[in-house]
């Protein structure tokens, strides 16, 4: 069977699908929320830019999903605001990890070390919480793909139909 021939996703690009598509469509949904409070002309228009672009980014990957194993698409409403919330605030404490975790490569200073690395100890601590309780809640079903990749679907979907 050639690459062209697959007919599905290997496991580690899927998950690398479902990452960009949650991070992005969180995104999305925060730049639609807060387009209309920035009053500057050429900074709204960046944001008009990068709405569109992030909505085409999602249209291309939301393609990919029915070939992903393990992918069920759900026909559920979409969950109220606290899951999108609680998404935001999972991309904002993954980033600190991988922000404080490369600033620790780049330190000469002892001092300053230490404290990004008591500071990535705290931030992996508080990513933990977060996901906890997402997965408590049912927002982020780790341990189930074709849930996880129905939620991707249906917090991408509705990150398109909102208005800006």
């Amino acid at each position: 069977m050639t690459t062209e021939e697959r007919r599905t996703l290997a496991w580690h690009e899927t998950l690398e699908l479902h990452e960009l598509v949650a991070f992005q469509s969180t995104g999305l949904m925060k730049l639609k929320m807060s387009i209309n409070k920035v009053n500057d002309p050429g900074l709204k228009e960046l944001y008009r830019r990068c709405i569109r672009d992030l909505e085409a980014n999602l249209r291309e990957l939301l393609k990919f999903y029915p070939q992903a194993a393990g992918y069920q698409a759900r026909d559920e409403e979409v969950r109220e605001d606290l899951g999108f919330f609680a998404a935001d605030l999972l991309a904002l404490s993954k980033t600190l990890v991988r922000n404080l975790a490369i600033a620790i490569t780049e330190t000469a200073t002892p001092a300053l070390r230490r404290t990004f690395s008591k500071q990535l100890t705290g931030a992996i601590q508080g990513h933990e919480r977060v996901f906890n309780y997402m997965h408590e809640h049912g927002y982020y079903p780790a341990y189930d793909l074709g849930r996880l990749l129905g939620n991707d679907m249906q917090l991408a979907q509705k990150a398109l139909e909102m208005r800006e």
